[in-house]
């Protein structure tokens, strides 16, 4: 048997030519095959149709034709968030220039857990963090694998400030992984504010900052998952500084505002917080994964520091080698932030700006659209790119029963939120190639799946 051949190393590239020919006809065919934003006929039918295709996952003999028949498997039963009908979720269509960057870490391989696996992208990596961190007002950042494991270091460098009595305070409206980073901790319960208006409302705070003890964490949201709605930053952060509270605010789905000159006011006051979730495969445009948390103060980040002399001993560290252990919890870690760094560049701030401002419109071009329609009711105006809407008269069993019929169907992919009490269709609109007759097309189709 010959050997394989190798991506990286001098022969590296010329091996890679053929295989990714390979790769993008599969991607093109399996797309074909699709049809649409979503495989018809509901988890059954993908998972016959998948395990029919791939077969022996372990055959004893290798098969040649893997390559292209898995990832035709993978394209034709994928749910293609470039397809302006695929609109439920906070999973934005990936740059070219992004994923085309990303080929080349998969082909280097650094691992970002020494100076000795990583020389260059260590550096990058620095880079693109204070680069980042300073259009939120803060002084640095890490990369992390999203907003979860920001989160959830947020609260961690919380912790190691203020001890492990600090409690957090949070809106009903946040992120779930808050409240579940608390538990993971082992942090007290977290007092959760009712948000009836989709927001932290201010008063009700005021009230829970003087009745309980601290040390308290107080978490806002810059854009929520359900209706992305901003919490009034700078109100919040008044009362954490009069009443002694640390502030950290979760911009995983907002952050991208930042780019936008005619946006960015919505994040007024965002640099008053401790630490700041940003996440970059949201309105950034990038391949899973990309998320960021910043720090206000960079020595916050030394309570990460760790020692395992094989990877940053003290005479290597001393002779002038990077220590990289204390920049994550992880160990092993790709270097993410190749792909960030080719599209700020590429893109500059000014064309991240456009991109976020496109999608914005288009939010309140389908909320025009919901509004004169006279057979649909339209929650509220869009703040970011979520637009709420359902049938007008519809029961909330029906908007459910819609929303998977178009998921069997393979038409379209909606998202779901409770807001008011009731069950609303959630489109998220990340998608800055939409077209206005994309917006009526997944109207129509709403329309044509309600019950009469």
């Amino acid at each position: 048997m010959s050997m394989p051949p190798l991506a990286s190393g001098p022969e590296g590239p010329d091996a890679l030519k053929p295989l990714l020919a390979t790769v993008l006809d599969a991607l093109a065919t399996g797309t074909r095959a699709r049809g649409g934003p979503l495989p018809a006929g509901g988890p059954r039918a993908v998972a016959t149709r998948l395990r029919h295709a791939v077969g022996d996952v372990l055959p004893e003999h290798g098969d040649p034709t893997a390559l292209a028949t898995l990832v035709h498997a993978l394209a034709e039963g994928a749910a293609d968030p470039a397809d302006p009908l695929c609109a439920a979720h906070l999973h934005c269509p990936p740059l070219a220039v992004a994923t085309a960057a990303d080929l080349a870490v998969s082909a280097l391989n650094p691992s970002l857990d020494s100076w000795d696996q990583a020389p260059a992208a260590s550096e990058l990596e620095a880079l693109v963090t204070r680069t980042l961190a300073a259009q939120a007002g803060m002084a640095d950042a890490l990369v992390t694998t999203g907003g979860t494991e920001a989160n959830h270091l947020a609260l961690l460098l919380a912790r190691e400030t203020h001890g492990p009595t600090l409690r957090l305070v949070c809106g009903a409206n946040a992120h779930h992984s808050l409240p579940r980073a608390a538990w993971l901790l082992g942090l007290p319960e977290p007092a959760i504010i009712p948000t009836p208006t989709g927001t932290l409302d201010p008063t009700a705070l005021t009230h829970t900052l003087t009745t309980l003890p601290g040390p308290l964490l107080v978490a806002a949201t810059a854009g929520t998952t359900d209706a992305g709605l901003i919490d009034p930053l700078p109100a919040i952060a008044a009362l954490t500084t009069s009443h002694g509270a640390r502030l950290h605010i979760d911009a995983a789905y907002g952050g991208g505002l930042l780019f936008s000159d005619h946006h960015r006011h919505l994040l007024t006051g965002l640099h008053t917080a401790h630490t700041v979730t940003l996440d970059l495969h949201k309105l950034g445009w990038q391949p899973v994964a990309a998320g960021l948390l910043a720090a206000r103060d960079a020595d916050d980040l030394t309570a990460l520091h760790h020692h395992a002399d094989y990877l940053n001993a003290d005479d290597d560290t001393e002779a002038g080698l990077p220590d990289l252990l204390g920049r994550s919890l992880r160990t092993t870690r790709r270097p993410d932030a190749l792909k960030i760094a080719v599209t700020l560049k590429t893109l500059g701030r000014s064309g991240l700006g456009a991109l976020v401002d496109h999608v914005c419109a288009h939010a309140h071009e389908l909320a025009d659209l919901i509004t004169a329609h006279p057979g649909l009711e339209l929650h509220a105006p869009p703040t970011i790119s979520t637009v709420l809407f359902r049938p007008t008269g519809a029961t909330d069993d029906t908007v459910a029963e819609i929303r998977r019929r178009l998921l069997t169907h393979g038409h379209a992919v909606l998202g779901r939120a409770r807001l008011d009490g009731r069950l609303w269709l959630k489109a998220t609109l990340l998608n800055p190639h939409t077209h206005p007759h994309d917006l009526a097309t997944l109207l129509d189709l709403v329309e044509g799946n309600t019950p009469r």
